[in-house]
């Protein structure tokens, strides 16, 4: 298909060259985990994934920013969304930790995976076998994820590939570790809302094979506790803000969250204060602290509830609405599991669905209007850790329940590509 915008790199960096879309898919994961994507510094990757689709006839590529699209248009009945994000969280700094970069990365173009590691179970094939691990950051959150993707374009994309039930969307977006205002997939919904409307999305965000319905809210808050300077050799004339926020800390080491059923599934709920600042110098009483407080928020509240639970939550440890300012927030999304489009998916891809406790961007899908589930290789608890890793079994698993979903009489082909 004629693509409508122009190739080339915009990173200012010689573009990576991918493997070829249809080599084993945990060789191209290991691929993409050593091009740095941390946010902010997606384009590296974002130039690497659009000259690999461009490569691909059948497919209609667009760029947006850091984000990539990429389309089949053969006029069929339904189409379906295949979403993922291709930026990560900042390298480990923990000493000794996998995945970090080597001393001599340009750091210029923003911390890596530099190199990725694989650990096998001995000697064997050329490709990983199933049981061998991949290390890096992103392997789970979702570099592997983000490589299905990319095999399953190449598998369709190609001159003889296989027609699948739907028309395909690929979004590979950039920002989401970082605030929503950040989002290359609300940037593509608000710039070309025609390129993710659907009748159905899959994310996929590490779910360990399993499909994830909804996902719960993420809302965070800065509480401001004021007090009054002075030396820290007549304390006495000053009020210490930091001790001032004692009450408020002990709120929130007493709240017990709740587990609330949606639909069948339970969503468990978190408050907790997850930074604190207050203070300017070593000998000043300080005049003020900010406490910065999350909430992770079950399907059953939209964003006014939400906020005015923590309100209530924050008035019994003594604060006022006028202390409390909202910093960012993303609406929870419902499972939505006894919708067709959904049900269908369920069942050809197997398993028991479970709920999502992450915030995911199938909240944002919720608000277009698109039903979406959440289902990728990996394991959610690894997101983000020092021992991110992933199996390649786990990846190619993941890749072959996507073909019999998308090509449903393609009969068994190998997970492999």
């Amino acid at each position: 298909m004629t693509s409508p915008s122009p190739a080339g790199p915009a990173s200012g960096h010689p573009v990576p060259v991918l493997p070829p879309l249809d080599s084993d898919v945990a060789t191209l994961t290991a691929a993409l985990l050593d091009i740095p994507s941390v946010s902010d510094h997606e384009t590296l990757l974002a130039d690497a994934v659009e000259a690999a689709l461009r490569s691909l006839p059948r497919l209609e590529i667009h760029r947006i920013g850091d984000s990539v699209v990429a389309r089949t248009d053969w006029g069929r009945p339904a189409r379906v969304v295949l979403a993922g994000h291709l930026d990560t969280v900042p390298l480990p700094t923990t000493p000794g930790a996998r995945g970090t970069v080597p001393s001599s990365w340009d750091a210029s173009v923003g911390a890596g995976t530099l190199p990725s590691g694989l650990e096998t179970s001995g000697t064997g094939p050329a490709k990983p076998a199933d049981t061998d691990v991949l290390y890096g950051r992103g392997a789970t959150d979702m570099k592997s994820g983000v490589a299905v993707q990319l095999a399953l374009a190449g598998w369709i994309g190609h001159d003889a590939g296989p027609l699948p039930a739907h028309d395909v969307t690929w979004v590979f977006y950039d920002h989401e570790e970082v605030g929503s205002e950040h989002s290359g997939l609300a940037r593509v919904a608000r710039e070309a809302p025609e390129l993710v409307q659907a009748d159905f999305a899959v994310l996929l965000e590490p779910t360990d094979g399993v499909v994830e319905g909804g996902c719960n809210g993420t809302n965070r808050y800065v509480v401001t506790v004021p007090g009054v300077a002075a030396h820290s050799g007549r304390a006495w004339k000053g009020e210490n803000a930091i001790h001032a926020a004692g009450p408020l800390l002990a709120a929130l080491a007493a709240y017990r969250p709740a587990t609330i059923t949606v639909e069948g599934l339970d969503y468990r709920e978190g408050l907790n204060a997850v930074r604190i600042h207050g203070g300017t110098a070593g000998n000043v009483i300080p005049d003020t602290c900010a406490v910065e407080i999350n909430y992770r928020f079950a399907p059953d509240k939209d964003l006014e509830q939400a906020h005015a639970h923590v309100y209530a939550v924050l008035a019994e440890a003594g604060i006022g609405r006028e202390r409390v300012e909202i910093v960012d927030e993303s609406p929870s999304a419902r499972p939505g599991l006894d919708r067709p489009a959904a049900a269908a998916f369920v069942a050809a891809v197997g398993g028991t669905p479970m709920p999502k406790y992450g915030w995911t961007d199938v909240a944002r899908f919720s608000e277009l209007g698109v039903p979406a589930v959440n289902f990728g290789p990996g394991n959610a608890l690894l997101a983000h850790t020092d021992d991110e890793h992933v199996t390649a079994g786990a990846i190619r698993d993941c890749l072959a329940a996507l073909r019999r979903w998308l090509v449903p009489d393609a009969g068994p082909a190998s997970a492999s590509s």
